[in-house]
């Protein structure tokens, strides 16, 4: 065989479908070219003398899929989190992200956040960067020497903002992605892809998501921006726009989810009807950031109905509206509001189970790079060894119990052991 061939001999446990894991303890994740052949209780003949990497004892899972996260905001992670999402950005994110016109402190930021992330349960995620052409792409610089895979976002912004973080106008924002754009295709990077990424709405004028909307479909790009997260926020676009129906009309009325590149919209907590008949028109994916939205008071996304309604869901620590860039704990954060959701909100939805949030997490969010997030054959091989060992319990549990338990507990004694990203060992 031609292509790099080995095994990986553990407690193999993923995703069968959304609610139901399949796990094989004492098994073999085959990967031949970062592709899965699939997981065997026995190693088959056609594969006898391939290299098995054993990790017996050991949890071996997919990957997770960050759909959302805001890198140069990890540096005030944990701050803030007593306020809500407009009074967030200008007390705390718009002063941190004007720092990047630095390139002293981007470096030194953003080689943080690339080290910790490469640390993380993610493999892959959707990030948004700063206004600043030159610091997304040392921000790209630093991710693709990581070996993960990402999109990676320059922010416009020309309306709305302070004057230190916002840029001159439509023109030079469109020109400054062009620019950077054209930077990204030269360098010709492996891991990391660009993609367009308006803030929001409200920060956005017609003519720049005009501009953006006709930049996606002429280069077949993906988008990446916000909606629906906050109930302010709604009603500001409201009177920014007073010819849209609805929030999310208005990015798809500058023709920003159309073309190839698929689009990722982050939170969507309170989307009405004709916003989710938008949703599913354009195959959005929707990036529910749990933590996020407790820690700003911003809502409750209805996944359930998202999930009912075919509607494709990923997940986000939208770091640093969340703390953390763990995303074990968003899994676990994610079954929590959900509960939350069905006995405040809607007890006809039930709330989600913890196999749920991992699909999620892994398939839901990985899907949006292709076939990715679970072991099943013809998937990319995005995988974490997690060594258990060190949390504790008299309880004989299965490996899918354990990997149930580990959401919830990582911390307590958890420790990733290796990681690969599309069959590449990465950590």
């Amino acid at each position: 065989m031609s292509e790099k061939t080995f095994a990986i001999h553990g407690d193999i446990v993923w995703s069968r479908d959304r609610a139901n894991l399949q796990w094989a303890k004492d098994g073999y994740l085959v990967v031949v070219g970062g592709v899965s052949k699939g997981v065997f209780q026995e190693l088959p003949a056609e594969y006898e003398g391939i290299e098995v990497i054993d990790h017996a004892g050991k949890l071996v899972i997919p990957g997770m899929t960050d759909i959302h996260v805001h890198a140069p905001q990890y540096g005030f992670r944990g701050l803030g989190m007593d306020l809500e999402l407009l009074e967030w950005l200008n007390t705390h994110t718009f002063p941190e992200e004007s720092k990047y016109a630095n390139l002293e402190y981007a470096d030194k930021a953003y080689g943080i956040f690339a080290g910790d992330l490469l640390h993380s349960p993610t493999t892959r995620a959707v990030v948004f960067g700063t206004m600043h052409v030159e610091p997304t792409e040392l921000l790209m610089d630093k991710l693709e020497s990581t070996g993960l895979k990402t999109y990676v976002g320059k922010v416009n912004m020309d309306r709305n903002s302070p004057d230190y973080l916002c840029e001159k106008d439509a023109a030079t924002s469109l020109a400054d992605t062009v620019r950077w754009l054209d930077d990204v295709e030269a360098k010709g990077y492996g891991n990391t892809r660009p993609i367009l990424t308006p803030r929001f709405t409200p920060t956005c004028s017609d003519e720049l998501m005009g501009g953006l909307g006709k930049l996606k479909q002429e280069r077949g790009l993906p988008l990446q921006s916000h909606l629906s997260e906050n109930l302010s926020e709604i009603d500001w676009v409201h009177g920014l726009c007073p010819w849209s129906s609805c929030y999310g009309q208005t990015y798809e009325h500058f023709g920003e989810m159309d073309g190839e590149g698929k689009v990722v919209m982050a939170h969507c907590n309170y989307s009405t009807d004709e916003e989710v008949a938008i949703l599913k028109r354009h195959n959005v994916f929707v990036a529910t950031c749990p933590q996020s939205n407790m820690q700003l008071s911003s809502g409750i996304a209805p996944i359930r109905r998202y999930l009912v309604e075919g509607v494709h869901v990923g997940l986000g620590t939208d770091v640093a509206g969340g703390a953390t860039l763990s995303m074990f704990r968003a899994v676990a954060d994610l079954v929590g509001c959900s509960k939350l959701r069905w006995r405040l909100v809607d007890q006809n939805l039930k709330p989600l189970s913890t196999a749920e949030a991992l699909y999620i997490a892994t398939v839901g969010g990985g899907s949006f790079f292709g076939k990715v997030g679970s072991f099943e054959r013809g998937f990319e091989v995005d995988a974490l060894v997690l060594d258990d060992s060190g949390i504790r319990t008299p309880l004989d549990c299965d490996p899918a119990e354990r990997v149930e338990r580990y959401m919830y507990l990582a911390e307590e004694g958890g420790r990733i052991v290796e990681k690969y990203v599309a069959g590449v060992r990465v950590l």
